[in-house]
């Protein structure tokens, strides 16, 4: 869809102003089907409040957000249903307690799936209530009568930090998607340089092939969500489904950023999380340690790591990152991400960061020590050793 945008009119902008009202991020009593100021300062809160990019305007995912944002948490009934799943702000609010209650949901998706639905009947079972999954009246009620059953960490963490400890340090045998963002009739952001014309598509395709390179190397099962020059621009929701049907282990989506001052520049990493702080755990960790890596042999100024709520984040069942790797419109960043050398380095920081991930929390090492060439698999008698 076209992004709803200050200066829009019609029946949309009157649903996008009934929404931000029911919200109370816009004054009841000013009904309207104009997308002014004020609107455009209720769908930044709102954007900022659900982790999505902040630019005031509405497009696809904001719009997914918006619809979803109607429903109150015990307003409905909720199922697992097939083939189109119940999603909406309840279910997101439901996802988030069981999971402070030491509950297995996967991620607080905002979908009610099957895994969600098994949840339920587990939280109904202890209840004494009957276990059919559906959270109804009586599975509501239960809900908010009791508090956490979990203490001493974050449930989730200690999954999840359990997960990565059972599967072992070595790289060899895991499976990484890698995506390079945007791609087809959408190529990101674009800076003409002189007779040159640098687009964010084909430079960080290009540094996704140095990552498959090298990951490959080390004996890792690499997929990239995109060719060089795919027809189409794959939306942010099918290439999760792709990770996810592939079973990966890690995802990483390479992206460069862009600003109207030239003077912005950086590198910033994203991982799932909401207002509220739930939060992939492995992702923070893993967008941790990418952060460290690249501004540790790189030099770019540390734009931080944050929690966002992307579908691209959100819908990925494993530990995703989205890393900005500098700022295309800034001619200090620019000129280093032209250089395939400087692209090198940016490898080498996200290889060593994800080796470190699998690493113990004991047996970690300092950000910039590992040796990336010596990561490699080796193949001998038939047998794969790292």
């Amino acid at each position: 869809m076209r992004p709803i945008r200050p200066g829009d009119r019609g029946p949309a902008v009157a649903e996008i102003r009934t929404v931000l009202t029911g919200l109370e991020l816009l004054p009841t009593g000013r009904g309207g089907e104009e997308f002014d100021a004020e609107t455009e300062r209720a769908v930044r809160a709102f954007q900022q409040s659900r982790g999505l990019s902040v630019d005031g305007r509405v497009g696809a995912e904001t719009w997914r957000a918006l619809d979803a944002a109607r429903w109150r948490f015990g307003a409905r009934s909720l199922y697992h249903a097939v083939p189109e799943p119940l999603i909406g702000e309840d279910v997101r609010s439901l996802q988030e307690r069981l999971l402070e209650m030491g509950y297995d949901v996967g991620r607080a998706d905002a979908i009610y799936g099957i895994r969600t639905s098994r949840a339920v009947a587990q939280f109904q079972r202890e209840m004494g209530l009957k276990p059919d999954g559906t959270c109804g009246p009586h599975t509501v009620n239960a809900l908010r009568r009791l508090g956490r059953k979990v203490v001493g960490g974050r449930p989730q963490w200690l999954r999840e930090a359990d997960a990565i400890r059972q599967a072992g340090p070595t790289l060899v045998g895991r499976t990484v998607v890698i995506d390079p963002g945007h791609g087809g009739t959408d190529p990101g952001v674009v800076v003409p340089d002189g007779p040159l014309r640098w687009t964010e598509a084909d430079l960080v395709h290009d540094l996704a092939s140095r990552l498959e390179g090298r990951l490959a190397a080390a004996g890792v099962r690499v997929q990239l969500t995109r060719g060089p020059s795919p027809r189409t621009c794959l939306p942010d929701a099918d290439r999760a489904q792709l990770a996810n049907s592939l079973g990966a282990d890690v995802f990483i989506s390479l992206h460069t950023d862009g600003h109207a001052n030239p003077a912005a520049d950086g590198v910033a990493t994203y991982h799932y999380g909401t207002d509220n702080g739930v939060t992939s755990a492995t992702g923070e960790r893993l967008a941790g340690l990418v952060q460290r890596e690249i501004v540790a042999r790189t030099g770019l100024r540390d734009c931080r790591t944050h929690a966002k709520a992307w579908d691209l984040l959100r819908l990925t069942r494993m530990p995703a990152v989205r890393v900005e790797v500098g700022y295309l419109t800034s001619p200090a960043d620019r000129g280093r991400l032209v250089d395939p050398r400087f692209r090198d380095r940016l490898v080498e920081a996200i290889v060593a960061a994800v080796q470190r991930m699998y690493y113990p929390i004991e047996r970690d090492v300092p950000t910039g020590s590992i040796d990336v060439s010596e990561l490699r698999a080796v193949v001998a008698a038939g047998t794969v050793v790292d």
